[in-house]
């Protein structure tokens, strides 16, 4: 790889993860090509030159690439204990979910990008500990989750900003293994 390569990847990776950021905060309508790229320290036709459009360079910004750990052996009443914790990674201050959650509220790109993460990581994730009707388990899995990211991330509500991460996790433990575990109700 030559000195030019490694620094076309660096600047790249600089726009990209300054738009993750400045959508996350601003949104997408108030985010501009220009914004980013001052501050990413660069030139906007750069910008435009590495991701064509502002909708690219969201779309791009939007994506999540998160490995679900094997839960198959993992019992229900322990799946909080699991997911918490990579949920709190991708979902904090610093992490690429902060961001998609709060572009999902106004920006349609952003919604289907946060459901894509559901369908395709979270569901069949949990599959794997739900006894059947695993696609409506995970979906109240991943609302719950969803609220509590809102909750505390994003309008930063005090009980939960406070709160560290274990004593969420016994919070919630229960309530997903509920989801995960008890009878579903009865199909009308």
């Amino acid at each position: 790889m030559t000195a030019r390569s490694r620094d076309a990847e660096a600047t790249r990776s600089k726009i990209l993860t300054t738009a993750r950021t400045q959508f996350g905060e601003c949104g997408f309508e108030r985010t501009t090509i220009r914004s980013i790229a001052s501050a990413a320290g660069v030139d906007p036709a750069l910008v435009m030159h590495y991701f064509g459009t502002k909708a690219q360079l969201f779309a791009e910004a939007a994506e999540l690439d998160i490995t679900f750990p094997d839960l198959s052996a993992v019992a229900p009443e322990r799946v909080a204990d699991v997911l918490l914790p990579l949920f709190v990674s991708v979902w904090g201050p610093q992490g690429p979910f902060l961001p998609l959650l709060r572009a999902a509220t106004t920006n349609r790109a952003a919604a289907d990008a946060l459901l894509a993460v559901f369908t395709d990581k979270v569901t069949p994730a949990l599959a794997a500990v739900a006894p059947d009707r695993s696609a409506e388990r995970a979906a109240l899995v991943g609302s719950q989750l969803i609220g509590i990211a809102v909750a505390r991330n994003v309008l930063a509500l005090p009980p939960l900003t406070g709160m560290d991460d274990e004593t969420l996790i016994e919070w919630l433990r229960p309530v997903l293994a509920h989801y995960l575990s008890d009878a579903a109700p009865d199909r009308p």
